[in-house]
């Protein structure tokens, strides 16, 4: 399966392959951002293709990919369990917190629970 627009509760998601290449730089992030222009509202990434340093703030790098998201006004969604990372760090868990309480980044077990902020927003 390849990066597909879906509709998912009324809204356009670029939804990523679990197989596809990892989010590793600022560059991959502009490159799913302009991947929306085909009318994606949101894009979806499994977490298993952030690079680990996303989960490790103190690298920054969970910054930088949210801020090139927010910049260009494309929501993003974090999906999967990110559990392990957040159990090693409050810093990342209160980061989750802050986030699931806006409106452009999310952290999402799934895409049924994904489905259901697109219809609560």
């Amino acid at each position: 399966m390849a990066d597909v627009v879906q509709e998912r509760a009324g809204v356009q998601v670029l939804v990523c392959d679990p197989a596809g290449p990892v989010l590793a730089s600022e560059r991959d992030a502009l490159d799913l951002i302009g991947a929306t222009y085909h009318g994606a509202e949101v894009v979806a990434v499994p977490a298993e293709r952030l690079d680990a340093r996303f989960f490790s703030l103190g690298t920054r790098f969970a910054g930088e990919i949210m801020q090139k998201f927010v910049s260009y006004r494309v929501r993003l969604a974090v999906v999967g369990d990110i559990e392990r990372h957040l159990e090693g760090s409050s810093a990342l868990r209160a980061l989750v917190e802050e986030s699931n309480r806006g409106g452009q980044v999310w952290f999402v077990p799934d895409l049924r629970a994904l489905d259901d902020r697109l219809r609560a927003a």
